[in-house]
């Protein structure tokens, strides 16, 4: 038990792991926020926020990839982060569309 927490306490002090650690939660976190607003709206929905929450994890997660030199890990969470930010770049530009409309 005590080389388990020996192991986690020399994992936690390398910056690059705790960034890992913080792109898993807030890539988790998004789904909390689908499944919220789902609930809400008695519907599956995606609202904003899960976008927003993807880009942030998706972020931290290339960064923590690059770190270890996992090129798989790096290819994947880089162009997921196109189609975040290309998602983003939709809701925007339907939101100005809408607001001219009306």
């Amino acid at each position: 038990m005590n080389a388990i927490f020996t192991k986690f306490s020399e994992a936690l002090s390398n910056p690059f792991i705790i960034i890992g650690f913080l792109g898993q939660m807030l890539f988790f976190g998004r789904f909390i926020v689908q499944w919220i607003a789902s609930e809400r709206k008695g519907e599956s929905h995606i609202p904003h926020l899960f976008w927003y929450f993807s880009i942030g994890g998706g972020i931290l997660i290339l960064i923590y990839s690059i770190s270890i030199g996992d090129i798989v890990f790096t290819l994947g969470s880089g162009l997921n982060l196109i189609i975040y930010f290309r998602n983003i770049t939709l809701i925007r530009k339907n939101k100005l569309k809408f607001s001219e409309e009306n």
